[in-house]
């Protein structure tokens, strides 16, 4: 349905929005918080806290109220938004940060079970729904970017942010199509998941996803500002060049899930993204680090997705929700060690070498997304029909 994928894109496009401002105010925030970078590292250690307390919970009220739940979860983190530039100090930077991954993993959860289930009704969704995202994350970023440079708050900014968040909300609350009596007595009796060892290597390859791409949104600004000394308003270009790569590697992945398997694409993306990581990390000027991004996002951009998507596909209809939030949730372990542990190791063996080993967890990834586990009959058929569907059938 139309208005179904409208209403994905758009809980997408905010949520994308949001991080890209949140990129780009990372310098700001580290400043207004008067932290350094291992402070900096605990408190984004945090968002990923926050989100693994919030996901299962998130995905069993998305299985059980549908839409609403979303729009309600989306309502939560406009009000979380704006509380990391309201933060003094490490404690408080800490404490935001943890409300603020909490309502995010809701919603992670709550968009991506959406974009799923429509993708399993009517079409390949999920990489477009992504690089909506991502597309949004450039808006967030050279916006924020801009507002700096006019001298702007970061306050300000995040208010800004909560008013599309909330916004967005409203567009997914908005009555659409009812659900067959069929699929609203399945939802009354909703069960969790069952977390298989498929789903479970799904979880731990997604967090080495949410690791690598989680690692240059949160850090690239950092790395621009303090190794080459940019000023604030440049070093956003790290995060949009970093996310503008994204979005168009998602798109070109809606087209390729018609072409490759789904773990072919995984394993390629991630091997791009070790080539693009390393060089960034490496990169002896500001030209060269931003056009190794551009090459780390076009890989990095496909896996996630992709490895969502083949959660979706190994779940009951009734429990996708349920599939999703484990998966993501497993993955947010990426979140949580990752930007976290690359500014932990910076403190001590600098930031370059602590990207590097951003890059050898994308060849992890790579090396374990070939390795095979049982597909469920539903996933093959589901792949089988995706192969066999033109690619302009769209819905």
């Amino acid at each position: 349905m139309v208005l179904v994928r409208v209403q994905v894109l758009v809980g997408f496009g905010a949520f994308g929005v949001f991080w890209g401002a949140w990129g780009a105010l990372i310098p700001e925030v580290q400043r207004q918080a008067g932290v350094g970078n291992a402070e900096l590292g605990l408190a984004v250690l945090m968002i990923g806290l926050g989100a693994l307390g919030s996901m299962r919970p998130a995905g069993a009220a998305v299985d059980r109220f549908g839409r609403s739940a979303v729009a309600a979860i989306l309502l939560l983190m406009a009000a979380a938004a704006v509380l990391p530039g309201l933060a003094h100090g490490a404690r408080a930077l800490m404490a935001a940060l943890a409300v603020l991954g909490a309502a995010s993993g809701a919603v992670d959860v709550g968009v991506n079970t959406l974009a799923s289930e429509e993708e399993s009704r009517s079409g390949r969704l999920m990489n477009a729904a992504h690089a909506c995202f991502s597309a949004c994350v450039v808006l967030g970023a050279l916006g924020t970017g801009l507002a700096l440079e006019r001298g702007l708050r970061a306050d300000r900014v995040l208010l800004v942010t909560t008013v599309l968040l909330a916004g967005a909300a409203l567009v997914i609350g908005f009555p659409g199509p009812a659900e067959p009596p069929s699929a609203v007595s399945r939802r009354a009796r909703r069960r969790p998941a069952v977390t298989d060892r498929p789903l479970l290597a799904l979880g731990v390859l997604c967090g080495f996803a949410y690791l690598i791409e989680n690692a240059w949104q949160s850090w690239s600004a950092v790395m621009l500002r303090s190794v080459f000394h940019t000023g604030s308003g440049a070093a956003a270009a790290g995060p949009v060049v970093f996310a503008a790569a994204a979005a168009v590697g998602r798109l070109a992945g809606h087209g390729l899930t018609a072409r490759l398997p789904q773990r072919q694409l995984l394993a390629l993306g991630a091997a791009v993204a070790a080539v693009g990581t390393l060089g960034a990390a490496l990169a002896p000027g500001v030209r060269s680090m931003l056009a190794a991004l551009v090459v780390a996002g076009l890989g990095t951009s496909v896996c996630t997705p992709t490895i969502l998507s083949l959660a979706g596909e190994r779940a009951r209809p009734e429990a996708r929700s349920s599939a999703v939030a484990v998966v993501a949730s497993i993955g947010y372990a990426g979140c949580l060690f990752g930007p976290a542990a690359v500014g932990l190791t910076a403190s001590s063996v600098g930031l370059r070498a602590a990207l590097c080993g951003v890059a050898g967890t994308a060849v992890v990834l790579a090396l374990g997304s070939l390795l095979s586990w049982p597909e469920p009959r539903q996933a093959q058929q589901a792949q089988q029909a995706r192969s066999s569907r033109p690619l302009d059938a769209e819905g």
